[in-house]
């Protein structure tokens, strides 16, 4: 029988399992807060190459769960941590109307007040706002990200709520997909006399946007982060649609050559991809992978 057409150099899964393997793991981002809130931090973000894998053995993966959304309340909800074996990716912090959670990355917060930091290595820290008391506007800061700090909000524009911290980019997939970004702040017109539009700040890489309120009249509620990115939700709203984003959950990715053995067995799940050389396994539940 001729083989030659299905195992070649580009495809062999005979030639032995592998000794390393890449990986990428992202953690649940955390939620926005409420009663006009900043964004939520990103969860914490690690990639690398070279990574010893040794035969036989069951390694865990933790896939974390974003933070959950509130309503009516102050301070959202940190992110889960992802894990891959020996590695631990630090759920997002959650943003706040006043003292902001800092974790994976650090949620945004109200005018004014304070910041929190992100874990080294893995993220950034979040930003705080600006109050105008005398005109009754609210700005708030957006949650960190993985690739840079949350935005703060322009004092010369009270309009217009802090964008969330750049996420980063990753092709281990074979694709450009990017993960861990930031939730927006919300922003709150509350001069009852007037009618100037407020835009609420964006999030980056899949995170979710702040609501916008303009009192006594449209309210443009928060968004979620991105499931399986890692991104941080949107901050609530002060008066009407209250409800923050929820953050989006984490993922835990790993690829090695096509040219090896694929693993003696998986839980959890993984969807399963050849691309660019590469056998790749994408987990958004729990589970285990043995080589």
């Amino acid at each position: 029988m001729n083989l030659g057409g299905f195992i070649s150099a580009n495809f062999n899964p005979f030639s032995g399992k592998p000794d390393t393997v890449e990986y990428l793991v992202v953690a649940g981002g955390g939620s926005g807060g409420s009663n006009g809130a900043g964004g939520g931090g990103a969860g914490g973000l690690l990639q690398g190459s070279g990574f010893a894998v040794a035969s036989g053995s069951a390694l865990t993966v933790t896939v974390g769960a974003g933070g959950a959304s509130v309503n009516l309340t102050n301070n959202g909800n940190a992110g889960s941590n992802s894990v891959f074996s020996s590695i631990t990716a630090v759920g997002g912090g959650y943003g706040s109307l006043a003292t902001p959670g800092a974790s994976g990355s650090g949620g945004g917060s109200g005018a004014n007040l304070t910041t929190a930091a992100g874990t080294s290595g893995q993220g950034f820290a979040g930003a705080s706002g600006y109050s105008a008391i005398t005109t009754y506007y609210y700005v708030y800061g957006g949650g960190g990200g993985s690739g840079s700090v949350g935005k703060l909000p322009l004092a010369s524009n009270l309009f217009v709520g802090g964008n969330g911290g750049t996420g980063t980019c990753s092709t281990i997939t074979g694709s450009r997909v990017f993960y861990a970004g930031g939730g927006g702040g919300s922003v709150l017109n509350d001069n009852a006399a007037s009618s100037a539009a407020v835009t609420a700040g964006i999030g980056a890489a899949g995170g979710g946007t702040g609501a916008a309120e303009l009192r006594g009249s449209t309210t443009v509620a928060a968004t979620s982060g991105l499931a399986n990115t890692g991104s941080g939700g949107g901050g609530g709203s002060y008066y009407r649609a209250q409800t923050s984003g929820l953050g989006g959950s984490g993922v835990v990715i790993i690829r090695y050559s096509a040219t090896q053995s694929a693993p003696v067995s998986t839980t959890g799940n993984p969807q399963i991809n050849y691309s660019d050389g590469y056998q790749i396994y994408t987990f958004t539940s729990s589970g285990t992978i043995t080589f």
